[in-house]
């Protein structure tokens, strides 16, 4: 390998806001780029972030209110979600993962099988293509700082300029968090000079927010002062594959970062080697970047390693995973995961012989709005965040009176206030858990298509 390029690096200071397209620079030292292999990449599955909104309350644009209705997955994965219907997304490039798409209109529109959003003001085309953190981001530079890729990195150009209000990048992290600053944020843009950083206008639950933004390779990273011994939240995936061999079944279990375009590139390099992906949940609660955890079975099973770390490996590298061999496997086996360190069980399925032979019938049907709610029951009740514009909804509707408002609002906290919604609708029975579905597309496009596209495993 040859010597590797150099990067620029500047600093931006914590309280900067961009008043115009060119970022003023406060700071510059120079650090080597690791060359690695670009791996291509499609699309791929939803993420998002965990828990509920910030003690601001800022909302999704208007005309989110628009993207979804009715019981069918909303789009498929090359379209936008727009104001006035879905955006077909075309692929113009494969080499260089080069995807277009023109919006016809002034509105909010959401790729949901990423999580990238735009607020624009006029027609534009958006060209857009994904790039690797590791041929970006040195070593050297983040041993210096701690450094965190919280996102997929995008390379973005527009035309016209000047007609994106606002985007909307998506991340991992889990929010609201204590032992997350929201000031640690940084949107990184790779520019001729070097790499830029600069603070997000606000950062949601799901993604951060670039008002009237500058386009370039740019994605989220987290900064904080090395030796802060600070633990991160963030959501997380299990994928797990079975491989067939009429005398020892193969599973391989992933425990990863829930970025969509890891997830694609697991899938493609399982498939390459026959493994098929089985339908399973990921862990409700959000897991600590970084961590070990422990994987274990009911069954005397052989797993190999049986210790994972939740870490951020770019999809051009080797993945890690645990091969979890279970012979022919007449019975049931639960496969588990637990936090080494507080031995904490984080995740359990249950893997039915049956179960193998999913892959090959045909999708089921879309959940009905009280199926949906049923199934998503626990994560509902852990993420929902601002309830206000939902009890309107529901009182609009005559789902709730205004003593039954009063009751979900004077819960002491966001969970309890979420636990009590979902159940005094399920005791109103079907139509009021509608009315509730419905409601909760309009609120929370960015978690009911994460929640969608789970169950669907698209």
């Amino acid at each position: 390998m040859g010597i590797a390029p150099q990067i620029f690096f500047t600093v931006m200071p914590t309280g900067f806001r961009k008043n115009s397209s060119h970022l003023t620079k406060t700071k510059m030292v120079t650090e080597p780029l690791l060359h690695y292999c670009q791996s291509a990449f499609d699309t791929c599955n939803v993420y998002f972030s965990e828990d509920t909104s910030l003690g601001v309350a800022t909302l999704v644009p208007i005309q989110a209110a628009q993207l979804s209705a009715g019981v069918e997955p909303v789009c498929k994965s090359y379209q936008f979600l727009g104001p006035e219907g879905n955006v077909d997304i075309e692929l113009i490039d494969k080499s260089a993962n080069r995807y277009s798409a023109h919006f016809p209109a002034a509105g909010f529109y959401l790729w949901p099988a990423v999580g990238l959003g735009f607020l624009v003001t006029a027609a534009v085309t958006v060209k857009i293509a994904f790039d690797s953190w590791n041929q970006r981001l040195g070593l050297t530079l983040q041993h210096q700082e701690q450094w965190m890729a919280a996102g997929p990195l995008f390379e973005i150009s527009v035309e016209p300029e000047g007609v994106i209000a606002e985007i909307h990048l998506p991340h991992i992290v889990s929010l609201p968090a204590n032992e997350v600053d929201v000031s640690w944020f940084q949107v990184a843009h790779f520019k001729d000079e070097g790499m830029v950083l600069e603070p997000p206008s606000r950062v949601e639950p799901f993604y951060a927010v670039l008002e009237n933004p500058s386009f370039s390779l740019m994605g989220i990273l987290l900064r904080f002062a090395s030796g802060t011994g600070v633990s991160v939240p963030i959501t997380s995936l299990t994928l797990i594959y079975y491989h067939f061999h009429p005398e020892d079944i193969k599973f391989h279990l992933y425990l990863i970062p829930s970025d969509p375009l890891l997830t694609k590139a697991i899938d493609d390099e399982e498939a390459k080697f026959h493994g098929v992906r089985l339908q399973t949940s990921p862990p409700v609660d959000p897991l600590n970047f970084g961590s070990r955890y422990i994987v274990s079975s009911n069954a005397h099973l052989e797993i190999i390693p049986e210790e994972l770390k939740l870490s951020y490996r770019s999809p051009g590298e080797i993945q890690i995973f645990s091969k979890v061999y279970a012979g022919r496997m007449k019975e049931p086996i639960i496969l588990e995961i637990a936090e080494k360190r507080h031995k904490t069980l984080v995740w359990r399925t249950l893997v039915k012989p049956v179960d193998l032979q999913f892959h090959s019938a045909a999708a089921p049907p879309p959940l009905s709005g009280k199926a949906f709610l049923k199934e998503h029951r626990r994560q509902l009740q852990a993420r929902l965040g601002d309830l206000n514009g939902v009890l309107d909804d529901l009182q609009d509707s005559d789902v709730f009176t205004e003593e039954e408002k009063e009751l979900v609002q004077q819960c002491p906290t966001q969970q309890r206030r979420n636990e009590t919604l979902l159940r005094m609708v399920e005791k109103k029975g079907h139509q009021a858990l509608g009315v509730l579905f419905q409601s909760l597309h309009r609120r929370d496009p960015y978690l009911m298509s994460y929640l969608s596209q789970q169950s669907l495993q698209q």
